[in-house]
C-alpha cells in the first residue's frame, strides 16, 4: 500500500513501524517538543503532497494534532484506538503507534479524514445526552466505542461535538453507529451474565 500523503508521526519508533505496514514518508515532531521548523516541514509538505497526521492516541498526541491544526489547517488525520496502540511485552504501560501492529495501522491509514472548517451540523448536544455519549455514567466507554467505529479518535465530552462537525458525520451516521454499538453492549451484557 502506497501511501501518497506525507505521515506526521512522533517519533523514530513510529517512522520504522509505519514503514513496515505501507509504503510512506513520514515527518517526525520528536515528541509534543514541536518547533517552528518542524512546523515549516510540514507546511511545505501539506501544499506539496498533502498530509495525515497519525500521531499517538494519547494526551501529549492529541496536543500534537491540535497544534499542527493550528498552524497548518486543511490537514488529513488518521486515528489509532487505545487498545490496538498499548505495548503488552512490557510491564510499563505505554501507548504508542510503534506498538501498533502493521493490520491495524494500515486499517487506520484506510479511514483517513480530511477536517473541515466548523459548519453546522445536524447533530446537536441534546443527541448526545440522548445516546449517553456526556453526561452519563458510562458516557467515556461509551465515547471510545463511538470513536472507534467512526474511526475519528476518542475524544472527551466537550470537544465530541466539534469533532463529529469538523469531519461532517451526520445524523444519520451517529445513529447508525450507536445502534451497532447498543447491540455491541447489548451482547457483551449478555456474555457477561452468562460467565456467572
Amino acid at each position: 500500500m502506497r501511501v501518497k500523503e506525507i505521515i506526521v508521526v512522533e517519533g523514530r519508533d513510529d517512522t520504522a513501524r509505519i514503514q513496515l505496514a505501507v509504503d510512506a514518508d513520514t515527518i517526525e515532531t520528536n515528541g509534543s517538543a514541536i518547533n517552528k521548523q518542524t512546523l515549516e516541514k510540514i507546511r511545505h509538505a501539506k501544499e506539496k503532497r498533502g498530509v495525515i497526521i497519525f500521531t499517538d492516541p494519547d494526551y501529549p498526541g492529541e496536543r500534537i494534532r491540535n497544534i499542527i491544526n493550528e498552524h497548518i489547517p486543511g490537514c488529513k488525520h488518521a486515528f489509532l484506538p487505545k487498545e490496538e496502540a498499548k505495548n503488552n511485552k512490557s510491564d510499563r504501560a505505554s501507548l504508542g503507534i510503534e506498538h501498533a501492529s502493521v493490520e491495524a495501522i494500515q486499517k487506520a491509514l484506510e479511514h483517513v479524514y480530511e477536517l473541515e472548517e466548523m459548519k453546522t451540523s445536524d447533530i446537536n448536544k441534546a443527541d448526545l445526552i440522548d445516546y449517553g455519549l456526556i453526561g452519563g455514567k458510562k458516557a467515556s466507554e461509551r465515547r471510545e466505542r463511538l470513536g472507534k467505529r467512526l474511526k475519528i479518535g476518542h475524544t472527551n465530552g466537550k470537544q465530541l461535538l466539534k469533532r463529529l462537525t469538523q469531519f461532517q458525520i451526520s445524523k444519520k451516521q451517529l445513529d447508525e453507529a450507536m445502534e451497532l454499538i447498543d447491540q455491541e453492549v447489548q451482547h457483551d451484557d449478555q456474555i457477561h451474565r452468562n460467565s456467572f
